[in-house]
């Protein structure tokens, strides 16, 4: 079997040593002749990268791991570049949850203002590695689940549109992970289909290989329960806020019973129970959870590898999940036509919605790319909430490529999340302020 060289862009991220795991995890079915970790920040990668040289020289020594900050270095002789960034790393992200609570409106990574301004700060980082990627190997294939992937993907499709890059995020992988333990199957065995944005969809259907539906056993429980399960609470070390989102979903399913949906969506449907939950410790957000939590954890655990100088009994946790994104690039290596919920360009998909949005669905993955699987026509609920939701990304695009104020203010009028024009307009100029050196200059 052909053995492929990977650069994973983003090599300082908290999620690399899961995915080296997961990427060691799988080398019967996606063998690595090179590993490569790239990063703009020398220091963080390298606490990183020191330990996972440790880890595989000894598990895995027939392959060759660098890591490095040259671009020309990281991205030369790469077959795939799994590309997971965070422009302004944690830090921002703490002023993405917190900035829009001084203006009475939650904030959150991937979804309203902090999402908005997120999705600024990617887009040139997320160019900039693409661009590194066509220079230095132009057959190379981008798997991009750098968030917020809606807005990226939307950026990608304007501003490279002619790129190899595939947009693909773990949410509806996760939820379906939920949905087979309350049925008692394997994620294997079911097969979805599903519509909608990025962070902003619904399953219509969960089938076996034999054709048996359990839409109908998932809509009871998790009119119960949410999504929550006590697997998942026992084998995922789920943090205290997404045990929470999980058994919100019971209250979104009440809005749209007919579908099962995304978890995200309680940010849009029910912002102002969010908004009340964040207020009881605005100065403790989700990113200081992270950081308190993971980050430490992945951080402290590098270190004591590089101390000791060996992994033994103290390796990595395995990212098992994250095995999707092994799905994907087998697919394109060796034209799997593996069927994958993924963002791409809608072109009639959805019968209903916009040629151009970018839209997340079901698709058939094969060496030329994935093709989307037709959904048919969606309700008039979901394709209002959708246009709307896609029209605030194309606007956020549209203000990044021509650096245009008044179309920022419009997203944030736009968006579901905010309560007027005068808010959108305060919490765009806060939003200037603390992303000065991240955004491209407005007027």
């Amino acid at each position: 079997m052909k053995k492929f060289s990977v650069v994973i862009a983003g090599g300082g991220s908290t999620f690399t040593p899961g995915i080296v795991m997961m990427l060691l995890d799988n080398q019967d079915r996606f063998p690595l002749r090179t590993l490569k970790l790239y990063d703009n920040d020398e220091e963080r990668q390298k606490t990183l990268g020191d330990a996972l040289a440790i880890l595989l020289r000894e598990q895995a020594p027939e392959i060759d791991f660098s890591y490095t900050t040259d671009p020309e270095a990281a991205f030369s002789d790469v077959d795939f570049c799994m590309a997971h960034i965070r422009v302004g790393k944690y830090a921002m992200r703490e002023k993405d949850e917190k900035v829009p609570l001084r203006h009475g409106v939650f904030g959150q990574e991937t979804c309203g203002p902090g999402g908005i301004a997120y999705g600024m700060r990617s887009i040139t980082g997320m160019l900039e590695i693409i661009d590194y990627m066509e220079k230095y190997s132009p057959e190379c294939w981008m798997l991009n689940y750098s968030n917020p992937a809606a807005i990226v993907a939307e950026a990608c499709r304007v501003l490279r549109p002619d790129s190899k890059i595939l947009n693909i995020c773990d949410m509806p992988v996760g939820t379906l992970r939920r949905m087979s333990q309350i049925v008692g199957k394997t994620p294997a065995e079911l097969e979805v289909r599903y519509f909608g944005l990025n962070h902003f969809g619904w399953w219509t259907s969960v089938k076996d290989q034999s054709g048996h539906e359990y839409i109908d056993q998932i809509r009871d429980y998790v009119a119960e329960n949410g999504y929550l399960t006590q697997v998942e609470v026992d084998t995922q070390h789920t943090d205290p806020s997404w045990q929470e989102t999980h058994r919100k979903a019971k209250d979104l399913l009440a809005v749209a019973p007919d579908y099962l949906p995304n978890t995200y969506l309680k940010y849009y449907l029910y912002p102002d129970y969010v908004l009340d939950h964040m207020m009881e410790h605005p100065e403790y957000t989700r990113s200081n959870e992270v950081m308190e939590n993971r980050e430490k954890h992945v951080f402290d655990h590098a270190k004591k590898i590089t101390a000791q100088g060996s992994a033994e009994g103290i390796a990595f946790e395995i990212d098992a999940h994250a095995s999707f994104i092994v799905d994907l690039a087998r697919a394109i290596a060796f034209n799997t036509h593996e069927r994958m919920v993924m963002i791409v360009e809608n072109n009639g998909a959805i019968a209903n919605f916009p040629d151009d949005a970018m839209v997340e669905v079901p698709c058939i993955v094969g060496n030329d790319g994935p093709e989307a699987l037709t959904q048919g026509i969606i309700p008039q609920f979901q394709q209002a909430l959708m246009f709307q939701q896609v029209t605030v990304e194309k606007l956020v695009v549209e203000a990044y490529a021509e650096n245009s104020y008044q179309k920022m203010w419009q997203a944030l009028t736009l968006s579901k999340t905010v309560p007027s024009a005068q808010v959108a307009k305060e919490l765009l100029d806060d939003l200037i302020s603390e992303n000065g050196d991240y955004w491209p200059e407005l007027h």
